[in-house]
């Protein structure tokens, strides 16, 4: 067990330089005026490779015994650390091997192979990657480069935090870090914390992806059932064993941010720095946000660390989709009119100088239809303001604004009632984003069901999510509880959910 003045030593004494940059740290205007805080962004996508894992990877790498490094290494990624680790190896002569998840974004396996590596696709997962990448380690007798849970690769991330000591003009009040494995807020932590042990070091997590949250209340490491994958660069399913021995003495608090939250962060950088992030590298500024306007930040003095900025040109489209209403810029309201000539003039009028930011609309029952409508707003108060409007006026009105069915799937999909799918059960799946995923759910698909609606919009991510109906002869619901343990994507029914019910059903 490694002693946090250990660790100090290993921090200062780290070989990164020769491979990684000293990063900036910019003061933020806009983003300050929205947290009425002095915020400065410490800015990691500028390493060469976009990411900050690149100090833990060389650091741990340029430390090999010379023996151990002509035979190469062996790494498992998402994306960033193993473009980390392939870099390192150009830089120091050596062979990498290198295994990410089948659905790993192209301009991250383009990088890698770029740089010389040897580029190996392999699983739906990061964990299927990364055993496969120890077994190959084993095999070959290469040195594998853990992403998060090793010493060196800890040490590596930690001269962020040295370079925050110097950088900083005060002391801050807060540092917030992205939490993944919890490499990275393990090694800023202990940098900052020995000269500067009142400042707040906050870690932030996605809501569908908070392995650290719950170990540390747990008090050991939680395995979670399955992550949310728009922050792939944070979505790991188990914190690392050293890293939660060192952040339950390191971090003060977690904050947790949606993805609509986390893509308003991605909008916002932009809007300041002209910095194009990937959304785990706006995770930080997102939970900055949050926590500012839970607690009293007027004066504050606080740093985001922007982690990386690889993400894919057709993920931009999902991310710019969802930013307004993580900015808390646009409600979305159901909202029920009669079926007669004029009743859309009728309501827009009632809506007054509210500006309308999306309107979908179909002939539906012969009496009564209802709309999605998107609604522009400055502050999420507002919108209930504008359902009380129209109850007055006689309209009736659901607010999805929190419904993710509804702004994923069914903003594209209204209007698509039928009367030939009565008993459809409606799921909602996540499959691997790659060849080949949905020819292996068709095929193990019995012949006597029926799709009865199915709908994809691919983003770039690394999960695709897609919502399909589903119809089975009389008395075969058990068999198709079955059949849904059987494909192995994660799956939830949503055939109740509010938004389904007002537009398909």
């Amino acid at each position: 067990m490694i002693s946090r003045s250990e660790y100090q030593h290993l921090i200062r004494a780290s070989h990164v330089y020769s491979g990684a940059v000293r990063t900036p740290l910019d003061k933020a205007p806009h983003l300050s005026e929205l947290c009425g805080a002095a915020v400065w962004l410490k800015r990691e996508d500028l390493q060469p490779i976009f990411s900050f894992k690149l100090r833990g990877a060389f650091n741990y790498m340029a430390s090999l015994p010379q023996k151990e490094l002509v035979k190469g290494v062996a790494a498992a990624s998402a994306g960033n650390h193993a473009q980390g680790v392939a870099l390192s190896a150009k830089i120091l002569e050596t062979h990498a091997v290198i295994v990410v998840p089948l659905a790993t974004p192209e301009i991250k396996q383009k990088a890698i192979r770029d740089l010389g590596s040897e580029l190996i696709c392999h699983g739906d997962t990061f964990g299927e990657a990364y055993e496969h990448a120890r077994a190959l380690a084993h095999e070959r007798g290469l040195t594998f480069v853990h992403p998060y849970d090793e010493p060196l690769v800890i040490a590596g991330q930690g001269t962020i935090g040295l370079e925050l000591l110097d950088q900083c003009r005060q002391q801050p009040d807060a540092v917030f870090v992205p939490v993944g494995g919890g490499g990275l807020i393990s090694g800023i932590g202990l940098a900052i914390k020995d000269r500067w042990p009142e400042t707040k070091l906050i870690g932030v997590e996605p809501k569908g992806a908070c392995a650290m949250k719950q170990s540390l209340a747990q008090g050991k490491r939680i395995l979670l059932d399955q992550v949310d994958m728009l922050a792939d660069g944070v979505a790991v399913k188990q914190v690392g064993e050293e890293t939660l021995r060192l952040c339950t003495d390191l971090i003060d608090e977690i904050v947790l941010v949606d993805g609509d939250e986390i893509c308003a962060g991605v909008k916002q950088i932009f809007e300041d720095r002209r910095a194009v992030t990937e959304p785990s590298g706006a995770l930080a500024w997102a939970g900055m946000k949050k926590w500012c306007a839970e607690n009293d930040a007027v004066g504050k003095n606080l740093v985001a660390i922007l982690s990386g900025a690889n993400t894919g040109f057709d993920r931009l489209r999902y991310i710019a989709e969802r930013a307004q209403i993580g900015e808390e810029h646009e409600g979305v309201l159901a909202i029920s009119i009669p079926e007669k000539p004029g009743a859309f003039r009728t309501l827009c009028a009632h809506l007054g100088s509210h500006n309308i930011t999306e309107f979908n609309y179909r002939m539906g029952e012969a009496e009564k239809a209802v709309v999605y409508a998107g609604i522009a707003i400055k502050e999420r108060s507002e919108l209930s303001e504008v359902a009380a409007q129209l109850k007055q006026k006689g309209y009736g009105s659901v607010d999805l604004t929190d419904d993710d069915i509804a702004k994923t799937h069914i903003r594209h999909m209204v209007g698509g009632r039928t009367t030939a799918a009565e008993g459809e059960r409606v799921f909602h799946f996540h499959f691997p984003e790659r060849q080949g995923a949905l020819s292996h759910f068709l095929n193990h698909l019995p012949e006597n069901w029926s799709i009865t609606l199915f709908h994809y919009r691919c983003h770039g991510s690394v999960r695709a999510r897609v919502l399909a109906g589903i119809l089975t002869p009389d008395g075969m619901n058990d068999r198709l509880n079955e059949f849904l343990d059987e494909v192995h994507f994660p799956v939830k029914e949503v055939t109740s959910d509010p938004a389904i019910r007002l537009f398909l059903q």
